[in-house]
């Protein structure tokens, strides 16, 4: 496993280029180009506070669409790299049959290029912190940090549906309606000790895209130090998930080619 990872370090120039193809194809033809990772996200921010403050008054959060915002963000970009990495084995079937490379570069690119999407909307994130007048503290300097565990658990997540994908491509649909029901349950437009209090641990435990979403609002909505046990905790789940996902796609990488 060491020699692969090794192997696969020195197709970072591949990597380094997959991320920009991404990022250009995304935008291609586009009239507001990358502005729309800034617009898109604005936007469903303020449907979605118009309908739970006003039409159904449902929450009193303070400066509800920042809370709202950091979640979306954070969410966004988990599902987008899902979704990205789902179709790049299959997607890129050409490429996979004709030229030698780690395979594992694609959905890992997928997940990168994504990472630069969630990056650059922090601006929008940022614009709405100056107008609410919220004030950041040193616990920004952990963003990074909290950054770096969703990348981990982003690439150990699509590694493993990439793999799976190639012999079943039903995923893609399935994993459709999982992620939006995986949306609802986790704390992205309410807080978890609102809608589960007696399980709120426990749904921090088993969904560790909460505990992503939180501390991303502990250091830029409340600015104060993320939950470093679940942070940690699910930097541990991370990381495990990897390097199995590493392994079962290596495994399955074989039969790529009969498969494709």
């Amino acid at each position: 496993m060491i020699a692969q990872v090794t192997e696969a370090l020195r197709y970072r120039e591949l990597v380094r280029n997959l991320v920009a193809r991404d990022l250009k194809v995304r935008y291609r033809n586009s009239v507001l180009g990358f502005l729309w990772c800034l617009l898109n996200p604005l936007l469903m921010t303020a449907v979605l506070t118009f309908v739970y403050t006003v039409l159904m008054k449902v929450t009193n959060i303070p400066n509800y669409p920042v809370f709202l915002l950091i979640g979306m963000l954070a969410w966004n970009f988990h599902a987008t790299a899902t979704m990205g990495a789902i179709t790049s084995i299959v997607g890129n079937s050409g490429l996979v049959m004709k030229v030698y490379f780690p395979r594992e570069v694609l959905p890992v690119s997928a997940v990168l290029s994504n990472a630069v999407n969630f990056v650059l909307a922090l601006i929008a994130l940022f614009a709405m912190l100056f107008v609410f007048r919220i004030h950041l503290s040193l616990t920004l300097l952990l963003l990074p940090v909290i950054l770096f565990v969703q990348i981990v658990f982003a690439s150990g997540f699509a590694l493993f549906l990439a793999a799976l994908t190639v012999f079943y491509r039903d995923v893609e649909i399935i994993m459709e309606t999982i992620l939006l029901a995986w949306f609802f349950l986790s704390p992205i437009i309410y807080p978890m000790n609102l809608v589960f209090p007696a399980y709120t641990r426990l749904m921090y435990i088993i969904n560790p895209m909460a505990s992503i979403i939180e501390a991303y609002r502990n250091v830029l909505y409340s600015g104060g130090m993320p939950g470093l046990d679940f942070l940690g905790r699910t930097f541990v789940e991370s990381l495990i998930l990897l390097v199995a996902a590493y392994i079962f796609f290596h495994r399955c990488a074989k039969r790529f080619g009969e498969e494709l």
